[in-house]
Order: structure tokens, then C-alpha cells, then sequence
């Protein structure tokens, strides 16, 4: 007998990390705003919410809900090409647009949403401490304790 199950309730908390290809500064902050715009509508048009989002000029974050339904990478491929077209469409960046062909996706508990939100909205003083190299060092540190130093993906 063959069950496939559904799932009714979830809480699939999900801290996306995009980066723009080979780390180029080419989020333009005049045309941020749009950008993060556009993103909140591809994340809702996916059965997801979005509830914090930052596009700094050579990466950006984003903290989702995800549905059940979609995987992380299937929604990180969405949003990555969707945006992607949008952008240089639009000529909302300083050169040809394109995020790196990787991501990182962090599982958030439902206790530190806030807290999260809190972190993204920051970026701009955040990165007057930090550089994202570092700041990705950390997140491996906390989220990824189990990856060997060598297989760390450097953006």
C-alpha cells in the first residue's frame, strides 16, 4: 500500500544567502528597493512568505516560509533566474547581472525569526563591522558545524 502523506502544518523557516557572480559590486542602491520588490513577489507567487529581505551590492539575504511543496533549491533556482531576467531586463545593475550558481539555505527555528529579520534589516551597519567573508566564516561556524574546513564553498 502506497500512502503519500500531506503535510497540513509547517514551519519551514529558511535564511537564503544569494551572491552576485564572482562577488561583483553591482546591486546598485538606487535600484535596491525594486529589486527586493520584485524578489517578495517571486516568493509569494511560490506558495512562500518572505518576511526579511537585504540585497547589499554583491550578495543578499532573505528569509523565507517555505511551502512544503517546493524544495529549497527549487525555489532558490526561481528566484535566482527570475531575478536574473528582471534585473537585466531592467538594467537595475551596473553590468550584466548574474548570482553565482550556488546558494546557502540556513534552517531558522520559529523562536529566532525575529531575531533574524532583525539581522537582515541591519546589513548596512552590520557590514561597517564585518566584511561578508567573514561573516559567511561565521555562519558556517554556527550553522554548519559539521562541514570540514576544506569543503567550505569561498564565494
Amino acid at each position: 500500500m502506497n500512502i503519500q502523506m500531506k503535510i497540513e502544518y509547517n514551519n519551514l523557516y529558511t535564511h537564503f544567502v544569494f551572491t552576485t557572480l564572482h562577488r561583483r559590486p553591482i546591486i546598485i542602491e538606487k535600484n535596491r528597493i525594486r529589486i527586493e520588490k520584485y524578489i517578495t513577489g517571486i516568493v509569494n507567487n511560490n506558495s512562500s512568505k518572505l518576511y526579511a529581505i537585504y540585497a547589499n551590492p554583491e550578495h543578499m539575504h532573505f528569509l523565507v516560509s517555505r511551502s512544503p511543496e517546493i524544495s529549497e533549491v527549487e525555489l532558490a533556482t526561481i528566484i535566482a533566474e527570475s531575478s536574473e531576467r528582471f534585473i537585466n531586463a531592467n538594467r537595475l545593475s551596473g553590468d550584466d547581472f548574474a548570482w553565482q550558481p550556488f546558494s546557502s539555505a540556513f534552517s531558522v527555528s520559529k523562536s529566532d525569526v525575529d531575531k533574524v529579520c532583525k539581522y537582515i534589516l541591519s546589513q548596512p551597519e552590520h557590514h561597517k563591522k564585518m566584511t561578508f567573508t567573514e561573516e559567511y566564516d561565521l555562519f558556517i561556524q554556527y550553522y554548519q558545524q559539521n562541514i570540514e574546513k576544506n569543503k567550505v564553498i569561498r564565494f
